[in-house]
């Protein structure tokens, strides 16, 4: 009885044997319509067309200069003598290894990124431990504490090299009064010079360190702090109990971009001191660039950026190393 009913509502123009609608025409053609997308492929098509601008930026200024620095720190490559570009391979790196500037250079970058980012580190947990708690006074001195880390590293290492100047400085003068500068100034001494600039570095991004660490504790759940209190634990088992590993996530983001950043640092030698007196200040940033602009070796010059890039690779995995097992245990 239903079979003729239905077969009388369904439309001889539609033929359902077919996997897409297909129309059928009075001449017995056939006709496929075209398939409407999904909401879930719009959405995929959308998300794609709205991050292809940022994905051809960070071709076209990241990944692409990256590779042709590999390409190039394989070959002896020199702006004085253009056309005679070739292949060397592994020749410009075993050159960085045998060449003394270099080798001090690479010391150098690594006494200054752990030196600084260690200072910084313990000095900012400290600042954010004091700023914890939420009233006027900390949030004033909040506003305060975050003025270093806003002026250019450029400004920053021309206003120290003035101020501790031997001659007219405001801190150098009664430095080399008091003897405890030489009489060329701190940044004059191939001894005291490393340490000056680590001390400068710390200075303009510790108030950074502090505010990352700041929100790690701000995002604490309170419930668990105040349970322990409860139970009698003291301010020391709370801190290295239960505020130290829930504020790992915290700490790893705050020393890797620190570490990143110290260990490509530029500015603030490069117009303090130019890697001097000697190769006291040089770091592998400061080599690199000279290689480059200053004795348009461009081979070298890549190999060195390509050296930099390595290094920072092996401390971030150093980094998860270190804390991806405190997690697990924590969890």
């Amino acid at each position: 009885m239903l079979a003729p009913v239905l077969s009388s509502t369904i439309p001889e123009s539609l033929d359902l044997e077919s996997s897409s609608t297909r129309l059928v025409g009075s001449n017995g053609a056939t006709r496929a319509m075209p398939r409407r997308l999904s909401y879930a492929r719009k959405r995929q098509l959308f998300l794609i067309l709205l991050a292809a601008p940022a994905i051809l930026y960070v071709l076209a200024i990241a990944v692409w200069p990256m590779a042709q620095g590999i390409f190039y720190s394989f070959q002896e490559y020199s702006l004085v003598r253009p056309a005679g570009r070739h292949f060397v391979g592994l020749d410009n790196y075993i050159a960085l290894w045998s060449d003394k500037t270099a080798r001090h250079a690479l010391i150098n970058t690594f006494i200054f990124t752990i030196g600084a980012v260690s200072l910084e580190f313990i000095l900012g947990l400290g600042i954010a431990l004091l700023l914890w708690r939420d009233d006027l006074f900390n949030r004033i001195a909040l506003g305060l504490l975050l003025i270093p880390a806003t002026v250019t590293p450029l400004v920053v290492g021309l206003i120290f090299k003035a101020m501790l100047n031997a001659d007219y400085g405001v801190l150098g003068y009664f430095l080399a009064e008091a003897g405890i500068s030489g009489p060329r100034g701190l940044l004059a001494d191939p001894l005291l010079a490393l340490p000056t600039l680590i001390a400068v570095d710390v200075w303009e991004w510790t108030p950074l360190m502090a505010l990352i660490l700041l929100a790690g504790l701000k995002s604490l759940p309170t419930d668990i702090l105040e349970a322990a209190q409860v139970d009698g634990a003291t301010s020391v088992q709370r801190f290295a109990l239960i505020i130290l590993p829930l504020l790992l996530p915290a700490a790893f983001l705050a020393l890797v971009l620190r570490m990143m950043d110290a260990f490509r640092v530029f500015d603030i030698i490069y117009v303090s001191t130019s890697g001097g007196p000697g190769d006291a200040t040089t770091t592998l940033m400061i080599h690199g660039v000279k290689q480059g602009l200053e004795f348009f070796n461009i081979g070298r010059a890549s190999a060195v950026s390509n050296l930099i890039t390595v290094c920072i690779g092996v401390m971030a995995a150093f980094f998860i190393f270190l804390v991806r097992p405190a997690r697990n245990r924590n969890a």
